[in-house]
């Protein structure tokens, strides 16, 4: 049994994760978000093994209160300030002694979408990607135990199916659902070693193109 912390817990992709991590295994629940009223009735549901936090991640003093006896930190965070954001939730978690990180990111921040759907994306993304880059650097150049997961364009289908690539590799694919994202964010928690220290490309194989099919 571990306890996480999830930050930016409203997140559509943290929803999910949390569902999984509720259902499926017998993992406690820190929920750090602002306005955390709008996960009441979740909270209420499991109050034995949720605990709602309303805050922002740049406030790193409650961050590091929040850390204290987390086994793994699960970032699903977005905005302008994102590199901020990542400084931010490395400094508390340095604070606070908490070594495992999952960061969600993004597609295209090593450059290694290609073709054609890598100038759509990056066309498209803007400096988006830009920002998660800089997120992702301050991540890597840490001590953290962390693994950076770079989807391709999110879908809301019901499945779990997905590939994987490492940096380095080309990306492949152009979609993934959200809900593939959330199984391996659970799956990192119950075996912590899995994606340690990497950062890893998700994608639906068979999706290839020019751009999402759905686009």
């Amino acid at each position: 049994m571990a306890n996480i912390l999830v930050l930016g817990a409203n997140g559509q992709i943290a929803q999910l994760a949390e569902n999984i991590f509720l259902d499926s295994t017998g993992d406690n629940l820190k929920l750090y978000l602002r306005r955390s009223d709008r996960l009441r009735d979740k909270a209420a549901s499991f109050e034995d093994r949720v605990e709602l936090i309303d805050g922002d991640t740049t406030e790193v003093d409650k961050l590091v209160d929040s850390m204290k006896d987390i086994d793994m930190v699960y970032a699903n965070l977005a905005g302008n300030n994102i590199e901020e954001q990542a400084r931010d939730v490395v400094d508390a978690m340095h604070q606070a002694g908490v070594k495992r990180l999952v960061w969600i990111s993004t597609l295209g921040i090593y450059d290694e979408v290609p073709g054609k759907f890598g100038e759509w994306n990056n066309k498209t993304l803007g400096s988006y990607i830009t920002n998660y880059a800089a997120a992702a650097k301050v991540i890597e150049d840490s001590d953290l135990d962390y693994t950076i997961i770079r989807p391709a364009w999110l879908t809301n289908k019901d499945e779990v199916d997905y590939e994987v690539t490492q940096k380095g590799e080309e990306f492949k694919g152009t979609e993934v659902s959200r809900k593939s994202i959330a199984q391996i964010v659970v799956d990192i928690a119950q075996v912590p070693d899995k994606f340690s220290r990497k950062s890893i490309g998700v994608d639906k194989a068979g999706t290839d193109g020019d751009k999402p099919a759905w686009y």
